[in-house]
């Protein structure tokens, strides 16, 4: 599998570019931490997007799988970046908080959100540290 994702930028920190993926395109922007006008999605910004999008992808898929309808799966991310060993900055730690209401089976609930979250790859590709915080109503 592959996929393709095409963008385009003109010079200066100020100046907003387009990022296009499948046929859906974002407007990108440096955020302002890094003294960009943050008119658009930062890097930053769909990297945390990506990590959370993706747990909510694989524990839909999981739910089918395993036969468990909820109502609602509620996830938000915090993404931290820091100076890692080498000096470098880097995005150090998510801390994942979830949500899952409406799930007859609760206990089954929440070993598949464990599930989950160790078997998304985007979030198995990452060096950043992962906190999850589960809740099941």
């Amino acid at each position: 599998m592959k996929f393709e994702v095409k963008s385009q930028t003109k010079s200066g920190v100020q100046t907003p570019w387009s990022s296009k993926a499948r046929e859906h395109e974002l407007t990108m922007a440096i955020p302002p931490e890094f003294e960009g006008p943050g008119s658009g999605f930062s890097p930053e910004d769909l990297y945390a997007m990506a990590l959370v999008n993706c747990f909510l992808a694989t524990f839909k898929v999981v739910a089918q799988k395993s036969k468990l309808e909820f109502s609602t799966l509620d996830a938000s991310g915090i993404l931290t970046l820091d100076n890692g060993p080498d000096g470098k900055l880097w995005m150090a730690k998510i801390e994942i908080s979830v949500s899952l209401s409406g799930a007859a089976d609760t206990q089954k609930a929440a070993r598949l959100l464990q599930k989950a979250s160790e078997i998304c790859m985007i979030l198995n590709s990452t060096k950043t540290e992962k906190v999850f915080n589960f809740q099941v109503v």
